[in-house]
C-alpha cells in the first residue's frame, strides 16, 4: 500500500513538472524566433532613380530595386546577393 500512496502524488507531479517544462520551453522558442520584438512599420521609398541593383555572386542574375521597404539582402542560388550601385545613366 505505500507504493500505491508514493504513486498517487508522484504521477501528477511529474505531470506538472513535465507541463512546466513544455510552456517554458515553448515560451524561449517563441522569444528567440520573433527576432529581437516587434517591428516598425516602415513605407516603402521609391529608389529606382539610384541605380541600385542586387547581384548573384554564382550565377551572375541581377535584380534592379526599384522600392525600399524593409531594408533585407535577398538571397539567390542560396547565398546572399551583392548589393551594387552603379552610375546613372543620361
Amino acid at each position: 500500500m505505500v507504493a500505491l500512496s508514493s504513486l498517487l502524488w508522484r504521477v501528477p507531479l511529474a505531470i506538472l513538472l513535465a507541463w512546466l517544462i513544455w510552456r517554458f520551453l515553448g515560451a524561449m522558442l517563441r522569444s528567440v524566433s520573433a527576432g529581437g520584438g516587434a517591428r516598425e512599420s516602415i513605407e516603402p521609398e521609391d529608389v529606382a532613380d539610384l541605380e541600385v541593383f542586387f547581384v548573384c555572386s554564382e550565377c551572375g542574375t541581377e535584380y534592379q530595386v526599384t522600392k525600399v521597404g524593409e531594408v533585407q539582402v535577398t538571397r539567390h542560388c542560396g547565398e546572399p546577393m551583392r548589393v551594387e550601385r552603379r552610375p546613372s545613366t543620361p
